[in-house]
This record gives structure tokens, C-alpha cells and sequence, in this order.
């Protein structure tokens, strides 16, 4: 009769640990990449200028870049507020 062979458990740890890094490694990147993304685009709309027309007394916002614009309420053109 033959003895029976010794059964070895494979170590697995090794790829156990690569398998881990890289998930760790992707969900990194993934949540670097849609916080730049979603900086970039919600800026456009926090950033705003402030106006206020000297006609009517109204505030109002326009984005980044306008020196002056139309009031909403009047029509009259003002100049940016600046602090």
C-alpha cells in the first residue's frame, strides 16, 4: 500500500496582499479623480462677484470675470463691488 501524500495549503498571503493593495489603489485614484473633477466644476459656481445697483438698491452675483453688468431688477449698469 502506498502512504498517502502529505496535503500542503497553498500560501496565499502574497496575493491575498497584492489583490488588497491594488482595490485599495483603484478606489484612491477613483476619489482623487471625482474631487478634482467636482472642484473644477462647482467653483465656477461658488465663485461670484457681488454688484449693487445704485439705482434701486438691489445685490445681485454674476460670475467670475464680469467688471460690470446689468441689474436684474432695473437695467441700470453698474460696476462690481470691490472691497
Amino acid at each position: 500500500m502506498r502512504e498517502p501524500r502529505p496535503v500542503s495549503v497553498p500560501s496565499i498571503t502574497l496575493e491575498v496582499l497584492i489583490y488588497g493593495v491594488a482595490v485599495l489603489g483603484l478606489f484612491g485614484f477613483l476619489w482623487i479623480y471625482y474631487d478634482r473633477r467636482d472642484r473644477a466644476l462647482y467653483d465656477k459656481e461658488r465663485r461670484k462677484i457681488t454688484f449693487h445697483c445704485i439705482r434701486c438698491d438691489q445685490l445681485y452675483t454674476q460670475p467670475v470675470g464680469t467688471e460690470t453688468a446689468d441689474c436684474p431688477k432695473c437695467g441700470h449698469n453698474n460696476v462690481r463691488l470691490k472691497f
